[in-house]
């Protein structure tokens, strides 16, 4: 049976060996022709090509990769997660791709370790994306990481770092500032917080400004508490705060992690927020309908992810351009979660 045959009769779609083996060459060198590598003789680019056409292996993006040298694609990574976050900065990156003409790939790492975030790279590298966006918190980034952010025009959002790529930001910690000077002009001698997990830039960012701005005010600094971000982790610091009578006053680090405090303190009996006030981070779309309705801190997620798309593009049309990162301005959205303490 021919290698045609074998591959149009249903059994399965035809793979990158199936190409190979028709083309006479090796996987390797598929992958080197598919990805746009420079040092392929264009006999063999012709011959990996007319194998693409006659088994209709990535017919559409292989040829019009291969025919234009451009594949109109970004690569995207982000953390394999069901937080709302990552799914609002999604459809902001590819709402604004889309309006420019590119398509998005996506590559997920179930790890924040910079060899897993490289991986996931090499994987958008070698669909020939044109650029990405890291859309992972990356505490330190390893030389894979450099290289690919090198090769590759990268911008990155969620706090992340590489020395080659250009930044789009919240500015976290005036987020945590205007948060907690909210809480200290109600009239609260001190604001506890529960922060996210700090192997996250912006987690441990939230509070750092958490901390300086009660440290610039004079007052103290109680204990730093964790989450992981889910609403079950707030719920189980809120067990642990509303058995405090001491504490009137909490920043949590995610509206989610809130959601969890505010039904930790309803079931302990404290009132939100006539004996403790709460302030949230992010604003998502439940925050306005919990009860009561959430303070807290709109972090543009849709908007970040616009603007990320619109540095890789400007870095895709002049590579040489010079960086520019850009900071997002935070906004305090007070709702009923906060108040006066009780006198």
């Amino acid at each position: 049976m021919s290698q045609q045959t074998a591959t149009a009769s249903g059994s399965r779609p035809p793979g990158m060996t199936d190409v190979a083996e028709l083309a006479g060459v090796s996987a390797q060198t598929v992958s080197r022709v598919l990805s746009g590598h420079p040092n392929v003789k264009e006999k063999t680019k012709v011959a990996v090509l007319a194998a693409v056409d006659q088994l209709g292996y990535r017919l559409n993006s292989a040829a019009r990769t291969l025919s234009s040298g451009r594949s109109r694609t970004i690569g995207v990574v982000s953390l394999a997660t069901v937080n709302y976050s990552g799914a609002v900065m999604a459809y902001g990156i590819e709402s604004a791709a889309r309006a420019a003409g590119y398509t998005v790939s996506t590559a997920t790492t179930a790890s924040l370790d910079a060899p897993a975030i490289a991986s996931a790279m090499a994987r958008l590298v070698e669909q020939a994306v044109e650029g990405i966006v890291l859309a992972v918190p990356v505490l330190s980034a390893n030389d894979d990481v450099e290289a690919l952010s090198r090769r590759i025009p990268t911008v990155t959002i969620d706090g992340s770092r590489t020395e080659s790529a250009e930044v789009v930001e919240l500015d976290q910690v005036a987020a945590a500032r205007l948060a907690t000077e909210h809480l200290l002009e109600l009239g609260h001698q001190t604001v506890w917080h529960l922060a996210g997990p700090l192997e996250w830039l912006d987690a441990a960012s939230r509070a750092h400004g958490w901390r300086e701005t009660l440290e610039s005010a004079g007052r103290s600094v109680p204990p730093e508490l964790h989450g992981d971000w889910s609403p079950e982790s707030g719920y189980q610091a809120g067990l642990l705060i509303g058995r405090m009578p001491e504490v009137t006053a909490v920043f949590v680090a995610s509206d989610e992690m809130a959601f969890g405090v505010i039904r930790a303190l309803h079931e302990l009996g404290r009132r939100v927020p006539e004996d403790v006030s709460i302030v949230g981070f992010d604003d998502i779309a439940l925050a306005a309908y919990c009860s009561p309705a959430l303070t807290t801190i709109a972090q543009p997620f849709d908007e970040i992810g616009r603007r990320a798309v619109a540095h890789v593009l400007r870095r895709i049309d002049d590579p040489s351009a010079a960086a520019e990162p850009e900071s997002v301005s935070p906004q305090l959205v007070v709702r009923g979660s906060t108040a006066p303490p009780a006198a």
